[in-house]
């Protein structure tokens, strides 16, 4: 299900940082955006980001194990994104991240991002991978009406 118009919104929920990614309309690609405090009021921040972005859509990751089964950290996610679709009224998408944060680790450490500078990118970056993820999922489906 692709969403019409308007940017879609990625998120990594972690227990002290979200990385937030964004994609344009047209959406063929997820850049990293910034990082909310998930400590603070990471919801009215995320409301502003929305608003800012003018947001169709939210992608959340889920924290899937290796052998596909959900644990805590899954449930949490989804009470993340029940949370995050019931205070914005947008649709809000689940996507397997196993390994997104790997991933975007791996990445900035070839980039030569290291140390303290490190960990907002990785989440950002992480972000970026799980929305990356579901752009790719959604490639050559029609728009819902």
């Amino acid at each position: 299900m692709t969403e019409p118009g308007g940017s879609i919104l990625g998120l990594d929920p972690g227990e002290r940082r979200i990385g937030v990614a964004m994609a344009v309309p047209g959406r063929s690609m997820a850049l990293p955006l910034t990082v909310l405090d998930a400590t603070g009021d990471w919801q009215m921040a995320l409301a502003g980001l929305v608003a800012e972005h003018r947001a169709a859509a939210v992608v959340v990751g889920l924290p899937v194990s290796l052998s596909g089964s959900e644990g805590a950290a899954a449930a949490r996610a989804r009470e993340f994104a029940a949370a995050v679709g019931e205070r914005l009224g947008l649709p809000v998408h689940l996507v397997d991240e196993r390994l997104s944060t790997v991933a975007a680790g791996r990445a900035l450490a070839e980039a030569g991002v290291r140390g303290r500078r490190a960990k907002g990118a990785v989440d950002r970056s992480a972000a970026a991978v799980i929305l990356q993820a579901w752009l790719d999922s959604q490639a050559g489906k029609e728009p819902d009406s």
